[in-house]
């Protein structure tokens, strides 16, 4: 991967950041990039231009003078369209400009549109644009500070809606977000701005996605961590089938009775529930039970109370 040097809002170094060379180091395809290019301009039309055919003009309908004994050529309407005031020949009518260009088209024009700019060095990173309020003054400054002349795209993330503000108000920025980021208007800026959240990678997540998706792995890995493995089998209560061994089965969503399993265990209290006790259907079941006896095997008791209430209730019919 090409490094490139990472800036912050002061224009100073702060690092290096790896650009994707499938991304930003591919040769550029310029046939491609034309076509892709003229096909997003004909979308932009509007279509609505219209023209009357001599059919739709007002007037004409009967024939101006005799066919013969006048000395003029022969007529049959004065809205032909060889008369002042008459139908358009050919009329232009409503319609669609658009082009169906396949999606891999465009993605490859993309690329290789950022890879031109790369490979002229006109594609800055930063670590971030460091406006915490909308204010086009921080943001003329910080390109200032980047030495930047000319026409400018930045891409700003979704979140980001300080420095949105803030770039939009000057006359040489055009600001987008990741997913509007395209081939035109890549190659109608003179420079490219991205902050290090943002920097497209191949085929996959942004560098910030790609780091936000590890932060959320690594918390997964400590949810199952966490969450332990009662029957000792190497795998977690969370995903295990049978979490307390032969007997039971792990929750589903919903806390929904898989069938065979009429009996809620809670983990953290080590208490199990028989269906029609005050508590079965307050609990949310943490692991179901086949029988009492896989329940007890796995050392959950019933609740004190209603184990004191059977008892009581022996007694009375002693």
């Amino acid at each position: 991967m090409a490094s490139l040097t990472l800036k912050n809002a002061s224009g100073k170094d702060a690092g290096s950041v790896d650009l994707d060379d499938a991304i930003f180091g591919i040769e550029p395809n310029v046939p491609l990039m034309h076509q892709v290019v003229t096909a997003q301009l004909a979308a932009r039309r509007s279509g609505t231009q219209s023209a009357k055919t001599r059919a739709e003009v007002r007037g004409g309908g009967r024939k101006p003078y005799a066919q013969k004994g006048t000395g003029n050529a022969r007529q049959g309407s004065i809205r032909a369209p060889h008369f002042s005031g008459g139908g358009v020949a050919l009329a232009p009518k409503p319609r669609s400009y658009s082009q169906k260009t396949p999606k891999k088209m465009i993605k490859a024009a993309l690329r290789s549109a950022l890879s031109d700019r790369a490979t002229e060095g006109k594609i800055i990173v930063v670590d971030s644009y460091g406006i915490d309020a909308p204010k086009t003054k921080d943001a003329k400054a910080l390109l200032a500070a980047l030495d930047i002349s000319g026409s400018v795209l930045v891409v700003v993330g979704r979140d980001d809606a300080s420095a949105a503000l803030s770039f939009r108000n000057l006359t040489n920025v055009q600001v987008i977000s990741p997913g509007e980021l395209n081939t035109y208007d890549v190659l109608c800026n003179d420079w490219l701005v991205f902050s290090k959240d943002v920097v497209p990678a191949a085929d996959g997540p942004t560098a910030g996605q790609r780091v936000e998706t590890a932060v959320a792995v690594e918390a997964a890995s400590e949810k199952l961590e966490a969450a332990g493995d009662s029957d000792d089998d190497g795998v977690s209560n969370l995903v295990d089938p049978t979490p307390f061994g032969d007997g039971s089965h792990a929750p589903i969503d919903g806390d929904e009775m898989p069938e065979g399993f009429p009996i809620k265990g809670n983990a953290d209290s080590m208490l199990y529930h028989l269906p029609d006790t005050s508590f079965y259907n307050r609990t949310v079941a943490e692991v179901w039970f086949a029988t009492e006896d896989a329940a007890k095997a796995a050392g959950f008791t019933r609740p004190a109370s209603q184990l004191k209430q059977e008892v009581d209730k022996e007694e009375e019919e002693a």
